[in-house]
């Protein structure tokens, strides 16, 4: 017997549940490309990307993913035999390692592994023993999204103030954007790089990418721009057409403005990341106390350190693969998979999966996907501590006290 039946839930890190709003305002007839009403809405939206990233210098939009945006940075800002520093916390840090590589950029990595953030200290040492400044820039992903670790931008950004290096600063919030908090200007940052899939609520097709005066200058010299990347016409040209380097994605235009609108103008950017933040408290709540019986442990172990838009966790001896399958199969639940923690021809790569908790989700959502967990762990005698999802509903009662 199915109880899956129904609608179905998807709680893998993007693309994200997207609200019927966002679905709705994409559901309509093609518009005029050339004048009116797009042209309005296209300058709101930028607008509010702004607002969302709180910055007030330029943004570019592009056709494409998340991996899209990275080539727009990679293509704008570097050289073929150019250096640059990767923070890597994560597959994806590798991942946006590799696509420098493959232009010709020479990427230097500090592999901080799979459990532990960016160290400002071993990257202030790095770069004061650059003397000669051959470090264009310093690349981070804010949240990883397979390790699901969340590194301290702030920090880093002061540590490469200490060690007086130029450097650019550029951070990957793919997973964290309108999840946890980002402050592009007061946190120093030169470029940043974002899509639509994920915190902002909208299909996967739009990359984003937020650069600075001193981005913009250092663009001048990269000889791997080309006339379809180049950022300068997206961000600057008066002629709409080349915001997008040919046809606007106009559905997709009309879903995110929906999305920003919800965000900024009706729930509001501070609660949208203290709703985040208390979520990803009530599954960190649930998997802790489950673990007190049974081979179960968060990946990031530091709670300062952990994101609030996805979980990565670990369920031993095959564990996390068996629920995964009974969740979707039983439940209508799909949970992600542990994406980079093992390869798929390794033994453990069934010990790992993740828990999206990111973009237009709830309390209901998240406590309910916890409790078809639960229910998961004991359809198949998985060793757990009974009542995870009392402690996560503690979690949110303890969140929304007062609130009545």
């Amino acid at each position: 017997m199915s109880l899956a039946n129904g609608r179905p839930y998807l709680a893998i890190p993007g693309p994200s549940t997207m609200p019927d709003r966002v679905l709705g305002a994409m559901h309509r007839a093609a518009p005029n490309i050339y004048e009116g009403a797009l042209i309005d809405e296209t300058a709101q939206i930028v607008a509010d990307l702004k607002r969302v990233a709180q910055c007030s210098s330029h943004v570019a939009i592009y056709i494409g993913n998340g991996h899209a945006a990275w080539e727009a940075v990679n293509t704008n800002l570097f050289s073929k035999g150019d250096k640059v520093l990767m923070l890597a916390t994560g597959r994806f840090g590798i991942n946006w390692a590799r696509g420098l590589t493959g232009l010709g950029v020479d990427v230097e990595v500090l592999d901080f592994g799979l459990k532990s953030p960016a160290d400002p200290a071993a990257l202030e040492a790095r770069l004061k023993a650059d003397s000669g400044h051959e470090i264009k820039a310093v690349l981070v992903c804010q949240t990883d999204t397979a390790s699901s670790i969340r590194s301290d931008v702030p920090a880093l950004r002061a540590a490469m103030d200490a060690a007086g290096h130029p450097a650019l600063f550029a951070v990957d919030c793919i997973a964290s954007l309108g999840c946890d908090p980002f402050y592009f200007d007061d946190w120093g940052v030169d470029v940043m790089v974002s899509a639509s899939q994920k915190g902002l609520m909208t299909p996967p097709g739009l990359g984003f990418v937020w650069f600075n005066d001193k981005a913009h200058k250092a663009s001048a010299a990269a000889g791997l721009k080309t006339p379809y990347w180049d950022w300068t016409p997206r961000a600057m040209s008066t002629q709409y057409w080349q915001h997008f380097g040919g046809t606007a994605p106009t559905h997709h235009l009309f879903g995110l403005g929906e999305a920003l609108r919800m965000i900024l103008d009706e729930e509001g950017l501070p609660q949208v990341w203290a709703r985040h933040a208390a979520l990803a408290q009530a599954v960190h709540a649930a998997f802790t106390h489950w673990g007190q019986g049974g081979d179960i442990d968060l990946n990031v172990a530091d709670p300062a350190f952990r994101a609030h838009s996805v979980t990565a966790v670990r369920i031993g001896n095959g564990g996390a693969g068996r629920l995964r399958a009974w969740c979707e199969t039983q439940a209508g639940v799909t949970l992600g998979i542990g994406l980079g923690m093992a390869e798929p021809d390794e033994p453990t790569y069934g010990d790992f999966l993740r828990v999206a908790h990111m973009g237009h989700v709830n309390a209901h959502m998240t406590l309910g996907v916890l409790a078809v967990m639960e229910a998961g762990m004991l359809a198949l005698g998985i060793p757990h501590q009974a009542g995870g999802v009392t402690a996560a509903a503690q979690v949110v009662a303890k969140a929304t006290s007062g609130a009545a």
